[in-house]
This record gives C-alpha cells, sequence and structure tokens, in this order.
C-alpha cells in the first residue's frame, strides 16, 4: 500500500474525531486498546476498517494502564486486542494468563527478536517494534542556561539540573519501567536505586505517558526529557530544537508488543488484526504517523530517521526477567517505597 493512501486514511480518521469507548460487540466488530500515540493508532484502526470492512472501537492509554486495565476487566473482558506499548507488561499479563495463545502464519516473516519475544510468552505476544532508551535535550535553553550538555546518565543527576529533568512514573508508563530495569542491569540494584533517588531531586514531573518527556523538551517545558529514542526523534523531525543521546554507559530497549487478551469476544476479529499488524503494509502506517520504531517484519520499511540500533550501546536486556510478573510488580514496589514517596 503507498504512503498517499495511509495519509489520506489518517486524515479522514482524524477528521471524523474520537473514537467510541468499547460498546456492545458483534460478529463485524473488534476493540482495540492502543498504546502508542493517537496518531498512529487513528491510521492503523483506519487502514484495517478499510481492508475488513470490520468496525473498530479503540481507546488509547500507556501501556501500564492498559495492563491494570486488562486485569481489572479479567473477569469479564472488555478489550480484543493490546497493541503497541513495551513487551514487559505484555510478558507479565501473559505469565498471569491474561492473554490468549497464538501463532501467527505471520512468525517467519519476523525479526529474530520479535520471534524471540513469542517464545518467551509462549506465544501469548509478540514483537512489533524495537527502539532503544535514552534522552533528548532543548539546545537553546540549555543554551540560555550556560549547562553543559548532558552525554550520560549520571550527568542528568548533577546539580545543575535540578528542576529540569522529566521522565514518566514506571507504573504508568513501560517506557519508565524499561528505565528502571535498564538501570537496574547497568548499575546493580542497589546503585540504581541510589541513582534513582538522586534524579529524583532533578525531577520537575512524573508523567503518566513516556512519550510526554520528550514534548516537553521539545517545547522547552522542560530542559531534558528521558524517553525511547524515537519519540525524541518524531520531535525533533518536526523542527523542535533538541538534540537525542544514546546514553554512554550503556541502555536497554523495548520490544513494542502485540498480544490477544483472554476471553476475547471478538476473538476471529482480533486473529485478524493480529496477523494483519504483522504485514510490511500495516507497519509501513508507522512511517505516516512519523513514529521512528524498527518494525518487526523483515519487509517492512524503516524509516531513514530512525535510531540505529547498531549504533547505540545496548544492554543485553533480560526480558523475561524483568517481564516476570513477581520481578516487575517487586521493582515497581521497591520505587515506589524508595523513590516515588521521597519529598521535592
Amino acid at each position: 500500500m503507498k504512503t498517499s493512501k495511509f495519509k489520506s486514511l489518517a486524515l479522514a480518521v482524524m477528521a471524523a474525531g474520537s473514537f467510541a469507548s468499547p460498546a456492545a460487540q458483534a460478529a463485524d466488530e473488534l476493540v482495540v486498546y492502543c498504546n502508542v500515540q493517537e496518531e498512529w493508532c487513528r491510521p492503523m484502526v483506519a487502514a484495517f476498517e478499510k481492508a475488513t470492512g470490520i468496525k473498530v472501537s479503540m481507546t488509547r492509554k500507556s501501556s501500564g494502564e492498559t495492563y491494570a486495565q486488562i486485569k481489572a476487566e479479567s473477569a469479564n473482558p472488555r478489550g480484543d486486542i493490546w497493541w503497541g506499548g513495551t513487551g514487559d507488561p505484555h510478558l507479565q499479563a501473559a505469565e498471569e494468563g491474561l492473554t490468549e495463545t497464538y501463532r501467527s502464519p505471520k512468525l517467519a516473516d519476523l525479526q529474530p527478536w520479535a520471534v524471540r519475544q513469542a517464545e518467551a510468552s509462549k506465544y501469548r505476544t509478540v514483537g512489533i517494534y524495537a527502539g532503544a532508551l535514552g534522552f533528548s535535550f532543548n539546545t537553546p535553553e540549555l543554551a540560555k542556561r550556560k549547562l553543559p550538555e548532558p552525554k550520560c546518565w549520571a550527568d542528568l543527576i548533577k546539580p545543575e539540573f535540578k528542576g529540569e529533568v522529566q521522565v514518566a512514573n514506571p507504573n504508568s508508563s513501560g517506557t519508565s519501567y524499561t528505565m528502571l530495569a535498564t538501570l537496574v542491569q547497568i548499575m546493580g540494584e542497589d546503585k540504581a536505586f541510589d541513582y534513582l533517588k538522586a534524579l529524583h531531586r532533578n525531577i520537575n514531573q512524573y508523567t503518566k505517558s513516556g512519550a510526554a518527556p520528550a514534548r516537553a523538551a521539545a517545547t522547552g517545558e522542560s530542559i531534558v526529557g528521558i524517553t525511547f529514542l524515537h519519540d525524541a526523534v518524531t520531535n525533533a523531525v518536526a523542527g523542535a530544537p533538541v538534540k537525542v543521546v544514546a546514553p554512554c554507559e550503556g541502555t536497554g530497549y523495548e520490544i513494542g508488543s502485540m498480544s490477544i487478551i483472554k476471553g476475547a469476544k471478538n476473538l476471529e476479529n482480533a486473529k485478524k488484526w493480529y496477523d494483519w499488524a504483522l504485514t510490511p503494509e500495516a507497519q509501513a502506517i508507522a512511517v505516516v504517523a512519523h513514529s521512528y520504531q524498527v518494525p518487526s517484519n523483515k519487509n517492512a520499511q524503516t524509516p531513514p530517521q530512525a535510531p540505529k540500533l547498531s549504533d547505540i550501546k545496548l544492554i543485553d536486556y533480560n526480558f523475561a526477567k524483568y517481564g516476570a510478573s513477581a520481578e516487575r510488580t517487586r521493582l515497581l514496589t521497591k520505587w515506589d517505597k524508595d523513590v516515588g514517596a521521597l519529598p521535592k
């Protein structure tokens, strides 16, 4: 499918306004919980509706919020497909039996890291894109305050950045949980939490959404925003005066994932979305939405502006361990007690 077609779809859907919340479900309907930015969710829905004739109800939230919602609704599921968002909560949901086992015929077309995500979850989730963690900073604001360019995680806890750093809350944001798990793997748990306590002094706001700090850095509301690099690139490509940084010590990455919700009332339609979303045509919609992740289908177009994972010092992120229910719950509880509860 051509980019122009996706552009027209995106514009048509945007003009239509917000999608309805999940309501009565029928054979030709599907309820999608979407975790990427709405500018990507909307054209995905429009393209699927056009390709299949299936009417989609979509809600957009952060991955942590969606995981909590699916867990709360488990006795009477309202959603069918959970599309996008960091893989850790998808893996936790898989372990807890909140998602369905499904082996898509499209698995053979995917990158090895996407297939490993499926294997680790016993085929209850699959990788749909990848993106590295880092931060961006507003160059004119940095110059105005005569601050040195931050290049490493260690720079963000320096006193001169007090009140100038923004990051999401790891309870609601998969991005921020990835940062938490990344720092534990780089530094060891004790030193990582010492770092997070020091960083807390420099945080001006813990946002709900993982991408919000990149927008704050783009507008100058915050000098530094910790996010996935592709979220920062989106703002840079749009003309924001930001510089994108992969931290010198190394960094973690996400495997954005997709799952079918256990007990989905529109299961067959959910499988249709699942298979379709793994095609090059569906993954190309990211380009129209100005999203710069690396797609999981080997034949999908990778945007030229996307951060090159081969140029970044990536850690060997342990998805199985840090996506496990017990470990994720333990780390979030510890963050709440040792970091989130600290005074500002």
